[in-house]
């Protein structure tokens, strides 16, 4: 008889919650038992999920009492500081997407198709990265192998959905929300020099997953007024000579990246294209001419997806089948 898993959604209420919910109603686990957690703010209210209707339950110090097996917890920063050491200390896996254990030493930063062995390195808390930093590392991995990045460039055209609820309701304002008619080169808090923590945050979290402490990186993150999928113009300088063909071959041999390169017929990555699906879509894929071994290339994903969701889902898949 197949065990039966306790499995605990914390946040399920918010936009990434939500979207967590929808992926594992596609996933259709057999061996789950559900609960859903959120804060006193949204606890009492109805989800209808997997056929059932669901009461979100408050999260508390004592919710993980009763013994669960794993938990995926996106109710932000300060949620997770508290409540997930709380939840590893009684037998419980933590699948973290935010902010809080990103970086710490002792917690794997994982993407699947990127480092998949770092999930069993756990000591009961595993982080999901930044949105915009995983649908880099699908190319960026396989190019890495292969020829050795010396450098990344990073600018981002980032959906308002990566900035939740919030930014969705301003881009439904029109002409009075913030992001209309504007790009917008202010994503989360700006440092003391003069990068944003979500710049930040794409240079130290590829160095860690790319095993490179200290690589050249650097990052232009901004906001654009797009409702959902996150774009990013990628320029990586190599150690080694390369060939755009086998560049373009390795990428469309890449697991769950969609090779969209066909510039004669106006082929190539877009949000729309991507919305609602778990690939990394790459195009646009050319030489940078100003180097000697330099690379430019388009990268297009669900950020809600495959930026968050579906990336938190791939790690329980892997701790299940593990």
């Amino acid at each position: 008889m197949n065990k039966i898993y306790k499995v605990a959604i914390v946040g399920a209420t918010g936009l990434v919650g939500r979207t967590i919910l929808k992926v594992l109603e596609e996933k259709n686990f057999s061996n789950i038992q559900y609960t859903l957690f959120s804060s006193s703010k949204s606890a009492g209210s109805k989800i209808d999920f997997l056929g059932n209707t669901y009461i979100v339950c408050e999260l508390k110090e004592d919710s993980f009492d009763s013994g669960f097996d794993y938990a995926i917890f996106s109710a932000g920063a300060s949620t997770s500081i508290k409540f997930a050491p709380l939840a590893a200390s009684k037998g419980c896996i933590v699948i973290d997407n935010s902010s809080a254990f990103r970086m710490d030493e002792n917690v794997p930063l994982v993407v699947p198709e990127v480092n998949p062995e770092k999930i069993f390195e756990n000591n009961g808390i595993i982080a999901n990265p930044n949105c915009s930093t995983i649908q880099a590392m699908l190319p960026l991995k396989i190019l890495d192998d292969k020829y050795r990045i010396k450098r990344i460039v990073y600018s981002t055209y980032q959906a308002v959905s990566g900035a939740g609820k919030k930014g969705l309701e301003d881009l439904e304002k029109g002409e009075n929300g913030t992001f209309y008619n504007n790009c917008v080169p202010h994503i989360d808090v700006f440092l003391d020099d003069g990068y944003t923590k979500e710049e930040h945050k794409m240079i130290n979290e590829t160095r860690k997953i790319l095993n490179k402490p200290n690589l050249p990186i650097t990052a232009t993150c901004v906001r654009v007024p797009v409702r959902n999928c996150h774009s990013e113009s990628i320029n990586v300088e190599f150690e080694n000579e390369f060939d755009i063909y086998e560049i373009k071959t390795l990428l469309q041999n890449g697991e769950n990246i969609i090779l969209a390169d066909d510039i004669e017929n106006n082929i190539y990555p877009l949000a729309r294209k991507a919305d609602g699906n778990d690939e990394v879509f790459v195009g646009r894929i050319r030489r940078d001419l100003s180097v000697k071994y330099g690379l430019n290339f388009w990268c297009v994903a669900d950020n809600l997806r495959k930026g968050a969701a579906s990336n938190a889902v791939q790690i329980l898949e892997k701790l299940l089948k593990h």
